[in-house]
């Protein structure tokens, strides 16, 4: 019987294939009592398993570290070694197997639960979320003790039809294997939008949907199944016309991909002959290659603090400076815009204490250029490191979160005290780099003076530019269909800023989603944005909404557009525009 089952879209794309169920350890596991002389041996169970897994993640990096593996593939699998190696799992399960006499997998699942329950009382969305990346470490273990290795059937080899996995949760270090596997796609009861799974599916441009609840209970081995990760929607046992719709939607995917590789050569310039800057943003110097894979201009953001994160030590000034030096290096000619240290909020690192996870709204506490600010020894070190670099490229440097005059001041002595130290100690930097800020604040948007007049260049954040406007966490399930970058007062804020910044000759990118969207490409040429950064596998889409663009047709329709005060109307214009381009 065909039925449809709706959850959270985090990966777009179809998938059709044959269901494979992922039993979830920690669901199924019983207690029993031990015999007081078999207490060590069941310890020694327990360890041996840890052993096991340890041995499992160390394998599954080398897969992590090769090419054409995403980025954050290797920090979630140090974050889970990290985690099997908390006393708090350890130590505390061996002793309770004492204590109680009670079987290795019941023990381990009561100080699991004990964790959880510390991350439930967090009321940041985001490091709630954490608390699955405890659970996802623990299940490998259970798996080995139950004797059921958390491994995807051969079969998924073997076969020549696609495996669509159905499981209660996953972890990243299971979506490593979908690499070398024939997976189409994966369905999950758990996990949101900014779940490390969900990440990591973008990445490996797996379609997925997440958060469906109740999916697996209600799906046997082997149904045939549609995954559709645009929208949402996970269809069981389809009927043939369902089936045979989605075949040709999948198959036109497919053919516009093949097509958009074209692009790569081709000059990102509009109909009228206006050039259109298109850069990518990255986290780590190791993403070059995508970069150079779709010949993007340059870096448009360069988000340092990945540098930070999944670490116990800060990273020093020499290997920060050899990080953005190794990036200015394999794009020469090219800009590298560097972000400076955006940590805090949804954000964290375990060697930045104090930094904006504290309060009871981390999203508005110590983050950014604040968070700086009031630690100048960490923020001088990665100024010098980034001035540094710029000997060896075109760097630019970029300061978030700005709003206030005076935060821009002392940033900017901030920077001449570096430059100072660096001139003592005759290093070789860029005395002429350029400087520029976020504007993803209302504040900052609605008085941009101090910024034209002490800034060389602006780039909008349009992430946080709309959570902070439209006072919505978009990570918080239940708000998060209020986030929309279609209502009119964040579209009046992004123009008036590109408007600004022409006004005074500052050159304004948009490094935020809105950028990589290429929905929303044409109205932001309208509004007389010359310069997109986003993700590298978004940038072949944006250009091809680029080339179909006439900047002189476009400014008077999206002038029009910009009078409406119903995001609906606005949504109803775009559609035209973009309809009257095809």
């Amino acid at each position: 019987m065909t039925f449809s089952i709706f959850g959270l879209a985090v990966s777009p794309g179809i998938a059709i294939g044959r269901a494979q169920l992922v039993s979830h350890a920690t669901l199924e596991v019983a207690q029993y009592q031990l015999r007081e002389r078999d207490i060590a041996a069941e310890q020694e169970r327990l360890d041996a398993a840890f052993d096991t897994v340890r041995a499992e993640l160390e394998a599954l990096r080398d897969e992590a570290t090769a090419p054409g593996s995403p980025a954050e593939l290797e920090a979630f699998l140090d974050l889970n070694v990290l985690i099997l190696a908390d006393p708090m799992l350890v130590d505390a399960s061996r002793e309770l197997i004492a204590e109680r006499r009670c079987n290795a997998e019941w023990a381990l699942v009561q100080q699991m639960e004990q964790l959880v329950a510390q991350f439930d009382e967090i009321d940041d969305a985001y490091l709630r979320e954490r608390r699955q990346d405890i659970v996802q470490a623990v299940e490998r273990v259970i798996k080995v003790l139950l004797g059921k290795p958390r491994k995807i059937s051969k079969r998924a080899r073997d076969k020549d039809e696609l495996v669509i996995v159905i499981a209660h949760d996953l972890s990243p270090a299971d979506t490593i294997q979908f690499k070398n596997l024939r997976i189409g796609g994966f369905v999950t009861d758990l996990g949101g939008a900014t779940s490390h799974t969900a990440i990591v599916a973008r990445s490996l441009a797996i379609p997925a949907v997440v958060g469906m609840h109740h999916a697996r209970p209600l799906i046997q081995d082997d149904d045939l199944l549609i995954v559709d990760g645009a929208r949402g929607v996970l269809i069981v046992d389809p009927d043939p016309r369902v089936l045979e719709e989605y075949r040709l939607r999948q198959g036109t995917l497919e053919l516009e991909r093949s097509k958009l590789k074209r692009l790569k050569t081709a000059r990102a310039a509009t109909l009228d002959g206006v050039d259109i800057s298109l850069q990518a943003n990255i986290e780590l110097p190791q993403d070059v290659d995508g970069v150079k894979a779709v010949d993007a201009d340059g870096v448009g953001l360069f988000r340092t603090e990945f540098l930070f994160m999944n670490r116990d030590e800060l990273p020093n000034e020499d290997e920060q400076f050899e990080a953005y030096r190794a990036v200015a290096k394999a794009l020469p000619g090219r800009s590298v815009t560097i972000r400076t240290l955006d940590i805090g909020a949804d954000k964290q690192a375990r060697s930045l204490r104090g930094a904006g996870n504290s309060g009871p709204n981390p999203a508005l506490g110590l983050r950014a250029i604040r968070y700086c600010l009031a630690e100048p020894q960490i923020f001088l070190a990665q100024l010098r490191a980034i001035l540094r670099a710029s000997h060896y490229g075109r760097i630019r440097l970029l300061i978030p979160m700005l709003a206030h005059v005076t935060e821009i001041e002392q940033a900017l002595a901030m920077i001449q005290m570096a430059k100072g130290q660096l001139r003592e100690a005759r290093q070789r930097f860029d005395e002429q780099i350029e400087i520029g800020g976020m504007i993803e604040i209302p504040a900052a948007a609605l008085a941009l003076g101090p910024f034209l007049s002490r800034l060389n260049f602006l780039s909008i954040g349009t992430n946080d530019l709309i959570q902070y406007t439209l006072a919505i966490d978009r990570s918080d399930e239940a708000v998060a269909h209020l986030y929309d970058p279609l209502h009119p007062a964040v579209l009046r804020l992004i123009a008036q800023t590109i408007q600004a910044g022409q006004r005074a000759g500052l050159p304004v990118s948009v490094c935020g989603e809105m950028a990589g969207d290429p929905q929303l490409t044409r109205l932001l040429i309208g509004m007389g944005l010359r310069s997109f950064s986003m993700h590298p596998t978004q940038l072949f889409s944006v250009k091809q909404a680029v080339l179909g663009a006439d900047t002189a047709l476009l400014t008077a329709k999206v002038t029009r557009l910009l009078r409406y005060e119903e995001p609906d109307r606005i949504r109803e214009q775009l559609a035209r525009l973009n309809a009257a381009a095809h």
